[in-house]
């Protein structure tokens, strides 16, 4: 439908041109690009933003021989879940078998996400190491426990006793 509306124009589209008098003109091409403007979030009143969905972020940092990766993001399908395994068989490949996910920064896991934690832990137990989870956020609390997969793995709630944990001497 490429056409003009105008008072008093005869065109195929008249009906629809005298039932919406605001219309114009439609589109010079077929392909031309539309801009759209952006929706308000219906329950928070807010424009989505693109930085708001953050990705993955991982320091490491080695504490009495126990490596602790410091993860910050999401921990979503896609590019975010390759960081962390990449991490993690780094470690393993470098001989670190004593690992610490502090997932204090987490905001947000999801199933993909919870599968490569397994995937991890998987790894590091092949390898002959150890996994554990140190700070779980609430979010990410619930996940494990609905899925009672906080019975797996080892969790700690503070830095101090998850270092500790691997010295058998002290873990008793």
């Amino acid at each position: 439908m490429h056409f003009a509306c105008s008072d008093g124009a005869a065109s195929p589209g008249e009906a629809l041109c005298s039932s919406v008098p605001s219309v114009v003109k439609l589109f010079e091409s077929p392909n031309t690009p539309i801009d759209l403007p952006l929706h308000t979030h219906y329950h928070s009143g807010q424009r989505p933003i693109a930085t708001r969905t953050m990705s993955l972020k991982i320091d490491t940092r080695e504490v009495a021989h126990v490596t602790i990766l410091d993860i910050h993001g999401r921990i979503v399908l896609g590019e975010e879940i390759g960081d962390l395994r990449d991490a993690v068989r780094a470690l393993i490949a470098e001989g670190k078998k004593k690992i610490i996910l502090n997932l204090a920064g987490v905001d947000y896991i999801d199933s993909s996400g919870v599968g490569e934690l397994v995937g991890s832990f998987t790894t590091v137990r092949n390898a002959g190491g150890e996994l554990k989870l140190l700070n779980l956020t609430q979010k990410v609390h619930d996940v494990l426990y609905v899925t009672k997969l906080y019975t797996v793995f080892d969790i700690k709630d503070d830095e101090f006793t998850a270092v500790r944990s691997f010295d058998y001497f002290f873990a008793k």
